[in-house]
């Protein structure tokens, strides 16, 4: 199964505007990675930062690599933020999800480095169009686990692996995995704060345990198991509750679907009954929105997460999450 590798494209945002949002506090820094005694944590997009700023508290300072509003995968790391990533108390990043990130922590080698990809398995989520279906999340009964995303299996492909499906954090039971390994770092960086982050991963495991609980009642007696969204972010969520997704795009966001793909998509929409194409907040919706029209369906939105912005349906994490369950409620036909 090939897999399109994720790949940075054109910056966005210039070094100066991304001065202005990110490692701002480094610019203090007197080379122990704290400032006015609290440890400098930078993360490399929304997920990891949300983690952090929960985990963290007022223990910490946070700041983002990426831009609210910007599509992470588009980011590109200026020669100054390579230099102040060396300075950071602590780095927070996704191996695999943002190449340039990956170059600048290689180059910069910070001295505490927590990779999200090593505290959780990845899997190989690949968009192959094989009969009209895109194996872009397995559900129950084919190849997946019915909702049960055992760990460890064969075909699962690890930290570092080109190959793997970075989104993650869209699967609450492996995002709360990501959070204990944020914790444990955060323990290593800051001894003295140790207490304090035992105590607030606790608290927000506990969050995304209860958040897990209500994915899994809220999808229950639905009269479809197909989803068509616009690029394949939804895989492991797919898993573990039993779904599947069916992406016009792969891994990829900005990659444009095959005539192939569409006509599949097509013979997909009508065999499984769906009635709603979603698209997402940060990329163009004009390919959704085009086959939506096509097949007489409605739109949504199903959110990825990748950053939070003014189109977002929350103001963090955990209210985006549980907006992207009311949709697919709907669009699944939930009692």
């Amino acid at each position: 199964m090939n897999i399109r590798r994720l790949r940075p494209t054109t910056a966005l945002v210039g070094a100066a505007a991304l001065g202005l949002t990110t490692l701002t506090a480094c610019s203090s820094n007197v080379g122990d990675g704290r400032t006015d005694g609290k440890l400098d944590v930078v993360a490399s997009f929304y997920p990891l930062q949300f983690l952090a700023q929960r985990i963290g508290g007022t223990a910490i300072h946070v700041s983002s690599l990426t831009k609210p509003g910007v599509e992470p995968h588009d980011l590109e790391i200026s020669p100054r933020q390579t230099a102040d990533l060396s300075k950071a108390g602590l780095v927070v990043y996704l191996k695999g999800l943002q190449p340039s990130v990956d170059r600048a922590i290689g180059q910069a080698e910070p001295k505490h480095v927590a990779d999200a990809a090593s505290y959780t398995t990845l899997e190989d989520h690949g968009t192959e169009v094989e009969g009209g279906h895109d194996h872009g999340g397995a559900g129950a009964g084919e190849g997946g686990h019915g909702g049960e995303g055992e760990e460890g299996h064969e075909g699962h492909a690890h930290s570092g692996d080109a190959a793997a499906d970075p989104h993650i954090w869209l699967d609450p039971v492996r995002y709360a995995q990501v959070a204990k390994g944020v914790g444990k770092a955060l323990e290593k960086a800051d001894p003295d704060h140790a207490t304090t982050y035992k105590k607030n991963t606790t608290a927000l495991v506990k969050e995304l345990t209860t958040l897990d609980q209500d994915f899994r009642s809220g999808l229950k007696d639905r009269s479809s198991d197909t989803f068509i969204t616009t690029h394949a972010a939804f895989g492991y969520l797919a898993e573990r509750y039993g779904l599947r997704q069916e992406a016009i795009s792969g891994l990829d966001p900005e990659s444009e679907p095959s005539p192939a793909r569409i006509k599949g998509l097509h013979s997909v929409a009508k065999k499984d009954k769906v009635n709603t194409v979603f698209f997402e907040t940060l990329v163009s919706d004009r390919t959704a929105k085009t086959l939506a029209g096509d097949l007489h369906l409605r739109t949504d939105v199903l959110d990825p997460i990748e950053g939070i912005g003014d189109k977002s349906k929350g103001d963090d994490y955990i209210q985006v999450m549980r907006s992207n369950l009311k949709a697919l409620q709907k669009a699944l036909g939930t009692k």
